[in-house]
C-alpha cells in the first residue's frame, strides 16, 4: 500500500488537563492518488482533506486552520474536534444508573452539556502511541470524574488512508467504572472547498438512507421518540438539492439541518455499511458515508459565525456540512435507544469511513 506518514510542528498549546505548553504535532497521509489528509494531536482534530476533483484541481475539503491559535480561539464550533466523552446533548446535565443521580457539567447556559463538557475530548492534546504504513494512533486517559462522568476512560483513536481515498476512523475504549461514552467527530466538510461558503455548498446534493430521525424539542433535546421523515423536510432517501432544501426552512425555529438520522436499522452493526452520499456535481466530489453506528448527525452549520479559516477563507452559516456518526443524542437518559452504557469488561468500537471519490462532472443538474 502506497501510503506515506510525514510528521511536523503544528505549534504549542496549553494542555488543559496538566495546564503545561505542549508542542502540537501533525501528520499526514498521502496516497498516491493526490489525497491527503492532516490530522493534529490537539484534539485528535481532522485538519484538512486535499483532493483533486473532476478537472484534476486540487483543493482542500475540510475546513479548519493553519495554526493552534486558530483551534483555540473557535472551539465553540467544535471545528474538526473529536467529540466525548459523550457526544451531543445530554438533558439538563446528568442521568440516573441504579436509582443513583450522576450529575455531569452544563456547559450550555446551565442547562445541558453539549460534546463533553467545557473540556470535551475536542480541547486535549492527544498523545500518539503508534505510527502504522497507513496513518496514526492517538490515545487519551480521561481521568475518573472529569466533566462530571465516573471512571478513567482509556480512548485510542486510528486513522487511516488508502489508495481508494477511504478515510477510516476507529474509535476504541475501555473503562475501569460503569460509565458512558458515545464518540464522534465534528469535522466540516464542502466538496466544493473549504473555502466555497453557503454558495458552493447549496450546489450539494445529500441522500442518507434514513426513514427516522430522534425528535427533540425546541432545546434540541430527544424527547424519547422517533419520528417518521416521509412528507417532510427531513425526507433525504433520495438525493435532494440542499440549496433548495434549505430554503424550507426559513420559517422554522432552527434554520437548517442539525438532525440525528436513526440508520443501520437503529442497531449497532458487525461491519460499515453505506449510509449517506453526498455530491458537488460541479466539481465531481463526493463523499460516502460508511459505518456501524445506529446514528449519524446531519448538520448543516446553521449556528456558525463568520470565522476566518485557512489561507484568509470566511467560513459562514450554511457553507459547510458535519456528518457525525454516533449512538444517538442523550441515550442515558432514553431506555429504548442504543445504549451507551460502558462496563469495565466491555470495549466500545466504533467504526465510519469517509469515502471520496470522482464522478463524472455535471454542469446542467444544479443551479448556478
Amino acid at each position: 500500500m502506497s501510503i506515506t506518514v510525514e510528521e511536523r510542528n503544528f505549534g504549542l498549546a496549553v494542555n488543559p488537563l496538566t495546564e503545561t505548553r505542549e508542542m502540537v504535532r501533525c501528520y499526514t497521509l498521502k496516497n498516491t492518488k493526490g489525497m491527503s489528509v492532516s490530522v493534529i494531536q490537539l484534539g485528535a482534530i481532522i485538519q484538512s482533506v486535499i483532493l483533486p476533483d473532476g478537472n484534476k484541481k486540487v483543493d482542500d475539503v475540510c475546513l479548519g486552520f493553519d495554526d493552534v491559535g486558530g483551534y483555540v480561539a473557535n472551539r465553540g464550533a467544535y471545528i474538526g474536534g473529536t467529540l466525548g466523552r459523550v457526544a451531543n446533548r445530554v438533558a439538563n446535565g446528568q442521568y440516573t444508573v441504579d436509582e443513583t443521580t450522576v450529575n455531569v457539567t452544563k456547559n450550555i447556559q446551565d442547562q445541558f452539556q453539549l460534546h463533553g463538557g467545557f473540556v470535551g475530548f475536542d480541547s486535549v492534546i492527544w498523545e500518539v502511541v503508534q505510527k502504522t504504513a497507513e496513518g496514526v494512533v492517538f490515545r487519551h486517559e480521561s481521568p475518573d470524574g472529569h466533566e462530571g462522568y465516573p471512571g478513567t476512560l482509556t480512548c485510542q483513536i486510528t486513522y487511516r488512508l488508502d489508495s481508494d481515498n477511504r478515510l477510516s476512523i476507529s474509535y476504541e475504549a475501555t473503562t475501569d467504572r460503569q460509565t458512558v461514552v458515545n464518540l464522534s467527530n465534528h469535522a466540516y466538510f464542502n466538496l466544493a472547498g473549504h473555502g466555497a461558503g453557503a454558495r458552493g455548498l447549496a450546489q450539494h446534493t445529500v441522500e442518507i438512507a434514513s426513514s427516522e430521525i430522534v425528535e427533540t424539542d425546541q432545546s434540541q433535546i430527544p424527547t424519547g421518540n422517533l419520528t417518521l421523515v416521509s412528507d417532510t423536510v427531513f425526507d433525504l432517501r433520495s438525493p435532494v438539492l440542499l440549496g433548495d432544501r434549505l430554503q424550507q426552512f426559513e420559517n422554522r425555529l432552527i434554520k437548517g439541518y442539525d438532525n440525528c438520522y436513526v440508520v443501520n436499522g437503529g442497531q449497532v452493526l458487525r461491519s460499515v455499511v453505506k449510509v449517506a452520499k453526498i455530491v458537488h456535481p460541479p466539481t465531481g466530489r463526493s463523499l460516502e458515508v460508511w459505518t456501524d453506528q445506529p446514528g449519524m448527525q446531519f448538520y448543516t452549520a446553521n449556528n456558525m459565525t463568520t470565522i476566518s479559516g485557512k489561507k484568509g477563507s470566511q467560513y459562514v452559516k450554511h457553507g459547510s456540512f458535519c456528518v457525525e456518526t454516533e449512538k444517538f443524542p442523550d441515550a442515558m437518559n432514553h431506555p429504548k435507544f442504543p445504549s451507551i452504557h460502558l462496563e469495565p469488561d466491555e470495549t466500545y468500537r466504533h467504526e465510519v469511513v469517509y469515502w471520496f471519490k470522482v464522478e463524472k462532472i455535471c454542469r446542467c443538474c444544479y443551479k448556478k
